[in-house]
């Protein structure tokens, strides 16, 4: 096992440790390395998933390939019914396209708000944050205390390239996303999501419509959550 990997088990050993533990995933190449690793160690970390009714196939593809390969061994969260008809009754069932506010809108009803209840009464939270794949994110720490839910977060691959990630992927032969083979480094809802061009940055290709830098969706700042109460 590579030194890679045994810092990120020995992450994972230390969340789990903390109980309940859950680990969210997309199942993008940084989570489908975790749930293996979760996986293959039996470590008892709950994984749970965000189906925001958005979905690309291939994803949902993904999802039924882990089933087989793994065993059913994640839970999956949806947007609650009556915040997602209020916005598509409100901003249309695109309007995300037509300002940033109302794209943060509909993320936080269709990932923001089934996380909260995801993480509820959760000690510690895995998640797969690398800490360059955005200027955003270049902070991430291998452990850091969520003051928004109140938990442990730890990011296992806060130090891997994709690099790392990809070879792990082969060499452990991990099922993964194939649209990631059709250049979309990051995999979100389909609407959302466009391959990159080569030397792009990764996270050009989601929500590439919109004007700034920022390629967040609210999941993993604190902003996130407060549009959801907003809505609500």
């Amino acid at each position: 096992m590579s030194q890679r990997v045994e810092s990120a088990v020995a992450l994972l050993r230390e969340a789990a440790a903390l109980a309940p533990a859950a680990f969210s995933s997309s199942f993008g190449a940084e989570d489908m390395v975790l749930l293996d690793l979760i996986r293959s160690h039996q470590l008892p970390i709950q994984i749970f998933t965000l189906d925001t009714g958005r979905l690309p196939e291939q994803t949902h593809a993904l999802m039924q390939r882990v089933e087989q390969v793994y065993g059913r061994c994640f839970t999956t969260y949806f947007p609650d019914g009556g915040l997602l008809a209020q916005l598509v009754e409100g901003d249309g069932v695109n309007g995300f396209y037509q300002s940033v506010a109302a794209r943060k809108r509909c993320c936080s009803v269709r990932k923001v708000e089934p996380l909260s209840r995801a993480l509820a009464g959760m000690a510690a939270w895995v998640s797969g944050l690398r800490s360059d794949q955005s200027a955003e994110r270049a902070t991430v720490a291998a452990r850091a205390s969520d003051e928004t839910y109140r938990l442990e977060k730890f990011n296992p691959l806060h130090d891997w390239t994709a690099t790392d990630v990809w070879d792990t992927i082969r060499s452990r032969q991990i099922p993964y996303n194939e649209l990631h083979d059709r250049f979309y480094p990051s995999i979100g809802c389909a609407p959302c999501t466009r391959a990159v061009a080569v030397g792009e940055d990764p996270r050009a290709g989601r929500w590439w419509w919109e004007n700034g830098q920022t390629r967040e969706c609210g999941l993993h700042t604190r902003s996130g959550t407060i549009a959801v109460r907003e809505l609500a």
